[in-house]
């Protein structure tokens, strides 16, 4: 029989299709994932993968493997859903995963607000750039800013966030616009929308800085590092000045959650608490309640 640990990194390996990709996913070294991977074979008496002296390829038995440990993860979430909605208290974990800025600026310093409701929970918050699945159990609420299209999520626009141009008033007044540089992202797959709206703003002027974190763009515009694209939040709290008001990009805010644990009491108790942490926050308009 095999180990079912060694069953689950190899399936992080297959989804992530490099070792470097399931140890960064894992939180592991990749010699840990090459170990787990090695030790299913010898359990299976089957090649997984084709080792090459850069990477790893998956075999046709690995492959196969894949689709078949796929099915059953899928099975094994099913199971952790339906003893989530099953609950009849607000109790036990919650995870909720949220675009970084958000969860430092809006929910973190709530959060002593949540325990206090309701002692017998544990929330998880998790601030990702990257989408947790909620259909392998990644996370039990997700907040993005696009919207959700795969089957079996319900999907609730709750509002919509605004960003700005905002810079250092010291960089803005001894820098003509002309001169001005720009601060983006790394990568232009984190936020295409933001960063392509930025690169229309600043035409042939430079990225002097690239980051995936917007808290650092903040504090490099503080440092007078150039001019950042920030939600009004994010901006207003730093006390960075704007550049114009006529130059403003919205995104819409969905809250997605699993259609199997929607109306479980802690699912419900923790998107109200969610769309309070949204409320009368800077730059953000709440459209709907999507406690239901």
């Amino acid at each position: 029989m095999f180990n079912w640990e060694d069953l689950h990194y190899f399936m992080v390996f297959a989804r992530e299709k490099s070792l470097s990709g399931a140890a960064r996913s894992l939180q592991v070294d990749h010699a840990t994932v090459a170990r787990r991977i090695a030790s299913l074979e010898a359990s299976l008496q089957l090649k997984l993968v084709d080792r090459r002296p850069r990477s790893y390829l998956m075999t046709a038995d690995g492959l196969r493997i894949a689709e078949q440990g796929d099915a059953m993860a899928l099975n094994a979430f099913a199971v952790g859903r339906a003893a989530l909605g099953g609950r009849q208290g607000v109790s036990g974990e919650v995870t909720l995963s949220v675009p970084p800025v958000m969860g430092v600026k809006l929910i973190a310093p709530r959060l002593g607000e949540l325990q206090r409701r309701y002692p017998d929970l544990r929330p998880v918050l998790l601030a990702d750039t990257a989408n947790r699945s909620l259909l392998r159990g990644e996370a039990d609420i997700a907040v993005r800013l696009s919207r959700a299209n795969e089957s079996d999520l319900v999907a609730r626009k709750i509002g919509t966030v605004e960003f700005g141009l905002y810079a250092d008033a010291d960089y803005l007044q001894v820098t003509p616009d002309a001169e001005r540089a720009f601060i983006g992202y790394h990568d232009d797959r984190a936020a295409p929308a933001q960063q392509r709206w930025l690169l229309a703003q600043a035409g042939s002027r430079p990225l002097a800085l690239r980051s995936n974190d917007l808290m650092i763009q903040a504090a490099a515009a503080v440092a007078g590092a150039g001019v950042a694209l920030l939600p009004h939040f994010v901006a207003q709290d730093a006390g960075l000045q704007r550049l114009s008001p006529e130059q403003a990009l919205s995104r819409e805010i969905w809250l997605t959650v699993h259609d199997d644990i929607r109306h479980a009491p802690g699912i419900v108790a923790v998107t109200a608490f969610l769309l309070e942490c949204y409320a009368g926050a800077a730059g953000i308009t709440r459209l709907v309640d999507a406690a239901g």
